[in-house]
């Protein structure tokens, strides 16, 4: 495997603080997240060292509505890209500054930090999107209320956003200081614990391969005992 790839058809693009994964396929590429708004030029240059273009790009799936995941989402809207993201997260994209100095919110003020969607393809639990052998949305709020985290379940890959974090290599719940709902984002962390999974693909830190079904368990546990 090349330097980016994770897994077979599977790469990682890496942007300011934040990684994005694309999957290349035969008929094109599905891209999860897309980094701050401005990283369209970052995308051309990655994609064409996978030997691919923006042009090739069929869809974007974006795990959340913050900017640094879904920033970049409207450039491509611009194109003719489809954007699939959960309605829940797309409707707080058309909040404004003037309207959070009006009802200020953690989750507010990043919603307004990331360009509107002009259109998008909303996403609801259970969805399956057609690449992956079927990328199966789970819907686990709390970090914003539209958080997904997305399942191959026949390559054993979930990619879980700003679901999990990882910091100093200990695997946890979302990061309660940019999270909407800290006590909800936990409580999802409960949906993930029975899937049959071999690698947890993050947004912020380097894929967990080893123990994960272990690791997933025992956060459910532990949101249990609280």
């Amino acid at each position: 495997m090349t330097e980016s790839q994770i897994a077979p058809n599977v790469h990682t693009i890496q942007f300011v603080r934040v990684k994005a994964h694309a999957i290349v396929e035969d008929d094109g590429v599905t891209l999860i997240d897309t980094g701050y708004a401005g990283s369209l030029p970052r995308l051309t240059k990655a994609l064409a060292e996978l030997g691919r273009t923006v042009e090739q790009v069929r869809r974007v799936i974006c795990t959340h509505g913050h900017p640094d995941h879904a920033g970049g989402a409207r450039a491509l809207a611009d194109l003719g890209i489809e954007i699939l993201i959960h309605p829940a997260d797309a409707a707080n994209l058309d909040v404004d500054f003037k309207s959070v100095i009006r009802k200020p919110s953690r989750g507010r003020f990043f919603a307004a930090m990331t360009p509107p969607l002009p259109t998008f393809t909303p996403l609801a639990d259970g969805d399956v999107v057609p690449v992956l052998g079927g990328l199966e949305v789970i819907h686990t709020p709390g970090h914003t209320p539209g958080s997904i985290c997305l399942y191959a379940r026949t390559r054993g890959l979930l990619f879980v956003g700003d679901v999990l974090q990882r910091r100093f290599g200990r695997v946890s719940a979302a990061s309660g200081l940019y999270s909407d709902d800290p006590a909800t984002a936990r409580a999802s962390l409960q949906r993930l614990a029975d899937l049959d999974v071999k690698t947890v693909v993050f947004s912020h830190y380097p894929p967990l391969v080893e123990e994960t079904m272990a690791t997933l368990t025992k956060l459910a546990r532990q949101v249990s005992e609280h």
